[in-house]
């Protein structure tokens, strides 16, 4: 079992950053590959970005590619979402998820492949 729980979210204007944190506990945070997604309100689950579990690879959605960065520190627990040059359609509750997968991306922008997820941090971003 692993434990998730994301913090940094807020309320900025558009064109501010932000960096969300996922602390993990419980097993090793390098025995998972690890998932950004995000909900706004009236839509479904939002892939954002994916790393492996030793950090050599990511992937995220076309919509943050070039904004947004994941990051990792096995070594703190510790997963990174940095949000730069943020837009009002980021605006969305935030959850990191962990999975024991890896694979193409069209296979971990799948929710359906992350076995534990956090309870989600809100991000506001005003015009």
């Amino acid at each position: 079992q692993v434990q998730l729980v994301e913090s940094g979210g807020g309320l900025v204007q558009a064109g501010d950053s932000l960096r969300l944190s996922c602390k993990t506990s419980g097993r090793t945070l390098g025995s998972y590959s690890m998932g950004w997604f995000r909900q706004a309100p009236g839509k479904g689950r939002e892939f954002v970005a994916a790393i492996f579990w030793t950090g050599g690879s990511t992937y995220y959605s076309e919509s943050v590619k070039g904004r947004f960065t994941i990051s990792r520190d096995n070594g703190k627990n510790n997963v990174y979402l940095q949000m730069n040059s943020l837009k009002p359609e980021d605006t969305a509750a935030y959850y990191c998820a962990a999975t024991v997968r890896w694979g193409t991306i069209a296979t971990m922008m799948g929710a359906n492949e992350y076995n534990y997820w956090g309870q989600g941090t809100q991000v506001t971003v005003s015009s």
